[in-house]
């Protein structure tokens, strides 16, 4: 999409606008969903999203085949898509602590992390090797992909919530708010997915990437899937090790320790002019944003009774949704006014500062050591 849009505009502005195309809906959506997920439970809910995911990849497809030469189609179906992602978020974030014991969440969530990890990387190549076949070719994939899996989700089993008592609309829209209020009562819960959102909002080079690809290290689509793929293969190496290993002590301070690795890998990308260096300081970043994925993730799941996972959990991907569209829009405009590089940089110098700030603003996040002291500093 990303290579589609930069080939009709040829401006970099083209791909923040439509970080902020996918992040509207997705904004406004979110905290509805995360209570339709309590009130319907998580796996309706995501079949649902993939639908619509599927239905996306459709018309894009169509559009591609009817040749469209302006951006604004696009701009309005990823609008749907941003849709479908606020229902799709809350529901899978909040599918895995009920098909697994407590005890044993936060290394499945590694694992889980790895799967995804491992989708991305195949992704981003495959869809840089079939655009070069035909630019319809990765929509089709997508379109398939998404129907697919809605077949993989229905049977999933797993322990239920416990049933609750019928809630009148008018408590219902009451609902939607209590996942915020239950962050903002927790400081480390706060810290940690503010932390996220100001960092990767500062620091989301990946929506520069078509510019890379294409103007400054001048390796085409192919060059760009392989980019893009970059950040997953150090994620999901990274998420095997956690999976296996886990994250014993010092939890807080490592998730300082990683944001501020993202931010010099972020530098060190904006300032590289050759690929072979571009490609490791991405697989950094991949890395880096793993650990403080696993971090925030199993902090929020193990804090979190089931009876409000959904509002909570859409609570917490309305921040990361709002760190990585947002951020990509930030990138687009900041590449547009003071050049690609400049706004690399200034974005990787901004997520070390941000690092440094929440360090002094959320000392309880700071002092946790294990994951399941969570509870003692809520």
């Amino acid at each position: 999409m990303g290579w589609q849009l930069y080939a009709i505009t040829r401006s970099p502005l083209a791909l923040g606008l439509a970080g902020l195309a996918e992040f509207i809906p997705f904004f406004l959506l979110a905290l509805p969903a995360g209570e339709l997920v309590d009130g319907l439970g998580p796996k309706r809910v995501l079949a649902v999203s993939l639908v619509l995911e599927g239905i996306c990849g459709a018309i894009f497809l169509w559009l591609t085949l009817s040749g469209a030469g302006v951006a604004w189609p696009f701009f309005a179906i990823l609008g749907l898509f941003g849709a479908a992602r606020a229902l799709y978020e809350p529901s899978v974030q909040s599918t895995l602590p009920f098909l697994v014991p407590r005890e044993k969440l936060p290394r499945s969530i590694a694992i889980n992390s790895s799967l995804m990890e491992a989708a991305i990387i195949c992704g981003p190549a495959i869809g840089g090797i079939a655009y070069t076949l035909a630019p319809e070719v990765p929509y089709i994939i997508c379109a398939v992909g998404a129907f697919v899996a809605v077949i993989g989700v229905l049977p999933l089993g797993g322990r239920r919530a416990e049933a609750e008592e019928p809630v009148p609309l008018s408590g219902r829209i009451k609902r939607v708010g209590e996942g915020l209020r239950f962050v903002r009562r927790r400081p480390i819960l706060l810290g940690a997915i503010s932390l996220d959102l100001f960092a990767v909002l500062l620091g989301g080079a990946t929506a520069l990437l078509p510019v890379y690809a294409r103007d400054i290290l001048k390796v085409g689509p192919t060059g760009l899937g392989v980019l893009r793929s970059a950040p997953a293969l150090g994620a999901i190496v990274t998420a095997l090790f956690l999976a296996r290993h886990g994250l014993s002590r010092r939890v807080g301070s490592q998730l300082f320790v990683a944001v501020a690795i993202f931010g010099v890998a972020t530098i060190a990308f904006g300032l590289s002019h050759n690929f072979v260096l571009s490609l490791v300081a991405l697989v950094i970043v991949g890395a880096s944003d793993q650990i403080s994925m696993y971090i925030r993730g199993a902090l929020t799941q193990l804090a979190t009774p089931d009876s409000m996972r959904g509002r909570v959990s859409a609570v917490y991907m309305l921040f990361v949704g709002a760190s990585n569209e947002l951020g990509a829009f930030e990138s687009g405009v900041t590449a547009a006014l003071l050049g690609t590089i400049p706004a690399v940089v200034l974005g990787g110098a901004g997520t070390i500062v941000v690092a440094a700030l929440w360090m002094w603003f959320f000392p309880p996040l700071r002092r946790v050591n294990s994951m399941h002291e969570v509870q003692e500093f809520t």
